[in-house]
């Protein structure tokens, strides 16, 4: 899926982690359209069960002790405000114009703070961000509609506190670790917003299948994956890489939703390919190699 020029280590686990993103759109999707749980009851099961399953893995390994002192409370209050601005931005926006909201701000706000710290976004990156959004526009635009401030509002929260969330683990020693510690640190957060609606949520079995699903597999192992991949790639190339994940969830729609498989979606996803293509292959910064902890490689 990615190109070998950013390392084979970092290729294999932005794919992973690239896979699990659009997996967490995939339950998402499902649970709010045909389970009928509620936004909120949904991050707070998906950020629970995260940590749980994180702390249990940490634990396994003998890194519990050293888990509850990773991570920071700012990851884990952005991992909260991403998580729950994103189930209740869904209850109103269509998925089309939800995902171009989430993940434009994801980009502008990664690739203003590459400017802010000086890393260079070449020309070539530009010109492969431009494809890429083309091909986001190919694919979204026929079903979007104008959204309504507040959802749009929700979104795009969403996506400057992934974008930032992402940021904050490029500086990541111990991906597994750190990552379990921000599911933690994000649990306190998660508590008030499940006080906040006690009495007014609404559980499913399904609701609550998909929550798990979400919080265990593609949150909570898809984030520590994430964690692992960004040591390897720039901050624009990781704002990039991140418009594959409408591709991947719309050619997971057809293969598990049965939705039709179109012209517009093989054109958009050629566009959006080839532009990630054209702004990875530009990587000339530091060695990507990386450990099964993350940790630098050798050289």
């Amino acid at each position: 899926m990615l190109s070998n020029t950013i390392g084979w280590r970092t290729a294999v686990f932005t794919s992973l982690a690239l896979v699990a993103f659009a997996a967490n759109s995939l339950f998402n999707r499902a649970a709010f359209a045909a389970s009928g749980i509620d936004a909120g009851s949904f991050a707070v099961i998906r950020l629970a069960s995260g940590a749980l399953a994180l702390a249990l893995i940490s634990w396994t390994r003998g890194a519990l002790r050293a888990s509850l002192r990773g991570g920071s409370w700012q990851a884990g209050a952005m991992l909260f405000a991403y998580a729950a601005a994103f189930s209740y931005a869904y209850i109103s926006l269509s998925v089309g114009t939800g995902a171009l909201i989430l993940f434009a701000a994801v980009q502008i706000t990664m690739l203003l703070a590459a400017l802010r710290l000086g890393e260079k976004v070449t020309a070539r990156q530009w010109a492969g961000l431009a494809l890429a959004f083309a091909g986001l526009g190919v694919l979204l635009f026929p079903g979007l509609t104008a959204p309504s401030p507040g959802p749009a509002a929700l979104m795009a929260t969403a996506g400057v506190a992934w974008g930032i969330y992402s940021l904050l683990g490029r500086q990541s020693a111990s991906p597994l670790s750190d990552t379990a510690a921000n599911f933690m640190r994000s649990l306190p957060f998660a508590a008030v917003l499940g006080l906040a609606i006690a009495g007014r949520s609404h559980i499913t079995t399904p609701g609550v299948t998909y929550a798990l699903l979400s919080g265990v597999v593609a949150s909570g192992l898809g984030y520590s994956i994430w964690y692992m991949a960004l040591r390897g790639l720039s901050a624009a190339q990781a704002a990039i890489v991140q418009l594959l994940v409408p591709v991947l969830a719309s050619i997971a729609g057809v293969l598990f939703l049965r939705e039709a498989v179109t012209g517009r979606l093989s054109l958009s996803t050629a566009m959006i390919l080839g532009g990630v293509a054209l702004a990875i292959a530009t990587h000339k910064g530091r060695s990507s190699r990386t450990n099964l902890d993350g940790s630098p490689g050798p050289p």
